[in-house]
């Protein structure tokens, strides 16, 4: 399973997560936290897997934070 954030089977409430804001979308600028909701049905899509934080943001996963990153 890759570490990405494009496929929804990867990622689940709970864990730590990079994702890019609406807002952040023209500069890649990252915000990390926990998930809370998986806002994406499908099994996958090209732009991430659209996840809400336990924070209250939105975005799409970008990178899942491993132990040790």
């Amino acid at each position: 399973m890759s570490a990405n954030g494009q496929q929804r089977a990867s990622i689940r409430p709970g864990i730590t997560v990079d994702i890019v804001l609406k807002k952040d979308q023209p500069t890649g600028r990252l915000t990390r936290g926990i998930v809370k909701d998986i806002l994406t049905n499908s099994q996958n899509h090209p732009h991430g897997i659209k996840v809400r934080l336990q924070s209250g943001d939105v975005g799409r996963v970008k990178s899942i934070v491993t132990e040790g990153s």
